[in-house]
């Protein structure tokens, strides 16, 4: 099935009591039960509720795995990750992480006894010399949040496979319609599904796509035990969302695509990063690996700080606020904004500077936000 197709029939068929198109809200905490023990699939909505289960078969569908589950947010999902390591576990992290990641691996797991390295993933060298014995996982955005590099996802679990490490990608940036990294050999797909996969900036909640059954039991048994999962209204709205991803992603890349090459000429900017643009270092990874170039861009404006803020405030229809994937354009500064928890040596050594912008494209016309970037980029 195109995935096209399947972005509108993933995980529900019809209600087969009523009919409907769409899976009732079950706004429901408890089930009754007929006997003690015995009850049709659901005992309580920590554990499985019934809006909640065909998003999570939605999900699976759309990443080609064989089990998916949602949790209240994207951070969420990946600290379920997390706790399947134990004390003195090593983790391999790419070193270009959103903020809220990276805080979550350097100042709350590293309390749990967990240790990690965060290190460029670009080349087979760089990743086979930081891992250990104990290296246990392998986690990496592809493309990076915020500096939009790729990184080879065969390449990365050719080489877990040979140390026995399994891989987690997380795959927010692409969505299930331009990247399935189950398919080129990951073990976990993560999504913070608040992003494209919801798509209208009214959801924060996150999940989990994977194939081996006995990990998925491990991720099933903490979801239920440490109990972050999201209401069924939720998951309602995310199921409505699923069903136009396929058209809101090609709108974004559509946009994103001419927005970065009007950013890409402009003199008042010094560099534009898009992996649609030939100067982009992993162009030819991109049209390999990935099923298009997606919606986000990021830039440097030529000038400081003030000049950045000057820039930020021309604005009217990109709204300043963190997040990305929604139907409308979003803006930010990463330094200030997003990955304001990242140390500013990391920062500045990955290249969050002052003047570097981070743009989600949302599906509004190219022509009238390329308006609304000339209008702002004439106050630097």
């Amino acid at each position: 099935m195109k995935p096209e197709t399947l972005a509108v029939h993933a995980g529900f068929e019809s209600d087969p009591a009523t009919g409907a198109v769409m899976p009732p809200i079950y706004q429901v905490s408890t089930y009754a039960q007929s006997a003690p023990g015995e009850h049709q699939g659901f005992e309580y909505s920590r554990s499985d509720n019934p809006t909640r289960t065909p998003l999570q078969k939605a999900i699976a569908e759309l990443e080609h795995a064989r089990h998916g589950l949602v949790f209240s947010s994207g951070l969420s999902a990946i600290d379920a990750v997390l706790n399947t390591l134990k004390s003195g576990d090593h983790v391999v992290a790419g070193d270009d992480l959103y903020g809220g990641t990276f805080r979550l691996f350097s100042r709350v797991a590293v309390d749990r006894g967990l240790e990690f390295s965060f290190v460029p993933l670009h080349s087979e060298a760089e990743l086979k010399a930081a891992i250990r014995p104990e290296t246990k996982l392998i986690w990496f955005e592809t493309p990076t949040n915020p500096m939009l590099r790729l990184i080879d996802i065969a390449m990365v679990c050719r080489v877990a496979k040979e140390y026995g490490i399994l891989v987690g990608v997380d795959n927010t940036f692409m969505s299930p319609m331009l990247q399935n990294p189950l398919d080129l050999g990951a073990d976990i797909v993560m999504h913070s599904i608040t992003k494209y996969i919801n798509g209208h900036s009214d959801v924060v909640m996150g999940c989990l796509a994977v194939n081996d059954e006995n990990l998925y039991a491990r991720l099933k048994f903490l979801q239920n035990a440490v109990g972050g999962v999201p209401g069924p209204m939720d998951c309602f709205l995310v199921l409505r969302g699923i069903r136009t991803l396929a058209v809101r992603m090609r709108q974004h890349e559509l946009g994103a695509n001419a927005v970065a090459a009007f950013l890409s000429k402009h003199p008042k900017v010094e560099a534009t990063i898009h992996p649609s643009l030939i100067s982009h270092p992993d162009h030819a990874l991109a049209i390999r690996q990935q099923r298009g170039f997606g919606g986000m861009i990021s830039f440097y404006v030529r000038g400081d700080l003030a000049a950045s803020k000057r820039f930020l405030a021309g604005l009217k229809l990109f709204k300043l606020a963190e997040s990305l994937g929604g139907v409308e354009s979003l803006i930010e500064h990463p330094a200030i904004m997003t990955h304001a928890s990242v140390p500013e040596e990391q920062r500045l050594k990955l290249g969050i500077l002052d003047n570097f912008i981070r743009v989600s494209v949302g599906i509004e016309h190219a022509d009238d936000l390329i308006a609304d970037l000339e209008s702002g980029l004439k106050a630097v």
